[in-house]
C-alpha cells in the first residue's frame, strides 16, 4: 500500500472527458490517475508524468518536464476540467506522440533507455482511426495500455493496446471501481519482485529478471503460449527424448510414460523392457502346449495325433489310432482324419462290438483224424484239456464225477475213441474218474 521504488518512466495519461463522462465520473478518473502517481517514484531522474485531456479536441494539461514532485502533480490533476462532446482517441494518441513524448516536452531520449508509456482511458468507441494511429505509436516505441469503462468497446481497446493484450487491456463496468486498477499498475511499474509477491500471473513458473521485471516459463513438457503467461502441453514422445525402449505414451498432463510390447514387462527404471514367460503365466491361450520363443513371444503346439487350427491356438484330431483311445483290442487301422476301424491278429476274428477279438478253434485245425495221436495233436489236446479242467466248478472236481459224454464232446470234438491216449481215465457206465489230471 506504500510507495515503491519504481523504475523510471516517461508516463503520459490520455483521459477521455467527452460529454458521456459525467462530472462525478470524471472526478473518479482523476482519482485513479492520482493514485497511480502516489505509487510511483517521482522526480527528474525517476518517473516523469504528463496528462493529455481529450474529447472532440485535445488539450495537453501539463508536460513531462512540468512537475518534479508528487504534490505538484496531484494538484495539477485536481485542476483538470472536462472538455466537450466527441471521442477523438486517435487524435489524442497522435498529439501525445507529436507533443508529449518529445525532448522539448521533457521526455528523455533513446540513449537513456527509459520506457515511454501511455495509459488511455475511455468509455466509448473512437470516432477516428485510433487503431492506425496506435499502431504507429507502438512502432515508435511507446507502450500503450487501454482502460475501458462502462460503454467502452473492448475490441477497440485491443486494437490500441500493446501486446500481450492480457497485460495491456483492462475493463471495468463503472467508474466507481476504476480506482481498483491502480494496484494493477503499481505491480506493473514498481520494482517489486512480482514472483515473490505472487502477482505475476504466470501459469507455471515466474522468473525474476531484476529491476522489478520478470518473465514466465513453463514446466518440462510444456511450451509458453503467445500471451507469454500460459502454457500448453507438448508431445514429449514426438521429441524422441523420452528414452522408452519400446513404446512412449503421452499423458494429458504434458508428461509421458513408457510401455512394452506384448510378451514383455516394464523394468524398475520405467523405461526398459524384459521378456516375460507367457507360457508360465497361463495367459497364452494355447489349447494343448505353449512354447516360449527367444524374442519374448510364444507359439502354440498340439499333442501327437492332433493338428494346429488356423487360429494358431486350438487343436483338431489328426489320427485317432495314434491317440491310443480307439479301444481296439488288437489293431487300429486309420481311415483318414478322425476315422478308424479295428482289426485282429491272424487266428482271431472280430467280435460284434467291432473292437474285441476271439481266437479261432485251433484244436480243430491241429488235430485231424489222419493223425489223431501225432505229437503235435497230442500237445494241443493236452493243453486244451488242462485249460478246461481248471475252469470246472470246484464242487465237480471234489466229487470227481461229471458227464463223460459232455466232457468228451467239449474236449475232443471227435469220437470217444480218442480217449485211448489218456492212460489215467477209466470208463464206468458212461462216466469217468480222473485219478491224476496231469499224469498223461
Amino acid at each position: 500500500a506504500g510507495v515503491c521504488k519504481s523504475r523510471p518512466l516517461d508516463l503520459v495519461f490520455i483521459i477521455d472527458s467527452s460529454r458521456s463522462v459525467r462530472p462525478l465520473e470524471f472526478s473518479k478518473v482523476k482519482t485513479f490517475v492520482s493514485r497511480i502517481i502516489d505509487t510511483l517514484d517521482i522526480g527528474p531522474a525517476a518517473t516523469r508524468v504528463a496528462v493529455v485531456n481529450y474529447a472532440s479536441t485535445v488539450k495537453i494539461e501539463f508536460q513531462l518536464g512540468t512537475y518534479a514532485d508528487k504534490q505538484a502533480l496531484r494538484k495539477a490533476v485536481a485542476r483538470i476540467s472536462p472538455l466537450s462532446t466527441g471521442t477523438m482517441s486517435g487524435l489524442a494518441i497522435q498529439t501525445a506522440m507529436d507533443e508529449a513524448f518529445t525532448l522539448e516536452a521533457g521526455a528523455r531520449g533513446p540513449a537513456s533507455n527509459i520506457p515511454k508509456v501511455a495509459i488511455i482511458v475511455t468509455d466509448g468507441r473512437p470516432q477516428d482511426q485510433a487503431s492506425e494511429v496506435a499502431a504507429r505509436a507502438r512502432a515508435s516505441g511507446i507502450e500503450l495500455y487501454a482502460v475501458g469503462v462502462d460503454r467502452a468497446d473492448v475490441e477497440s481497446l485491443k486494437t490500441m493496446a500493446s501486446e500481450p493484450l492480457a497485460e495491456h487491456v483492462f475493463y471495468v463496468e463503472t467508474y466507481g471501481v476504476i480506482e481498483k486498477l491502480s494496484s494493477r499498475f503499481q505491480e506493473t511499474f514498481c520494482a517489486l519482485d512480482a514472483c515473490a509477491l505472487g502477482t505475476h500471473r504466470c501459469q507455471h513458473v515466474c522468473v525474476s529478471d531484476g529491476d522489478g521485471r520478470h518473465h514466465c516459463e513453463c514446466s518440462q513438457g510444456y511450451t509458453l503460449n503467445a500471451d507469454r503467461r500460459t502454457c500448453s502441453a507438448v508431445d514429449r514422445c514426438a521429441l524422441n527424448t523420452h528414452g522408452c525402449e519400446h513404446i512412449c505414451v503421452n499423458d494429458r498432463t504434458g508428461s509421458y510414460h513408457c510401455e512394452c510390447h506384448e510378451g514383455y514387462t516394464l523394468n524398475e527404471d520405467r523405461k526398459t523392457c524384459s521378456a516375460q514367460d507367457k507360457c508360465v503365466s497361463g495367459a497364452h491361450g494355447c489349447q494343448h502346449l505353449c512354447v516360449n520363443d527367444r524374442s519374448g513371444s510364444h507359439h502354440c503346439e498340439c499333442f501327437e495325433g492332433y493338428t494346429l487350427n488356423a487360429d494358431k491356438k486350438t487343436c483338431a484330431v489328426r489320427d485317432k489310432c495314434a491317440l491310443g483311445t480307439h479301444g481296439c483290442q488288437h489293431v487300429c487301422v486309420s481311415d483318414g482324419t478322425a476315422s478308424y476301424h479295428c482289426d485282429c491278429f491272424p487266428g482271431y476274428s472280430l467280435n460284434e462290438d467291432k473292437k474285441s477279438c476271439t481266437a479261432v478253434e485251433e484244436a480243430r485245425r491241429l488235430i485231424s483224424t489222419e493223425d489223431a495221436c501225432g505229437c503235435e495233436a497230442t500237445l494241443a489236446l493236452q493243453e486244451k484239456v488242462s485249460s478246461y479242467l481248471q475252469g470246472l466248478n470246484t464242487k465237480h472236481i471234489l466229487s470227481g464225477r461229471f458227464s463223460f459224454s459232455a466232457w468228451s464232446q467239449h474236449i475232443l470234438g471227435h469220437s470217444p475213441g480218442m480217449c485211448l491216449i489218456y492212460c489215467s481215465i477209466i470208463s464206468r457206465s458212461n462216466t469217468v474218474e480222473v485219478h491224476s489230471i496231469f499224469s498223461f
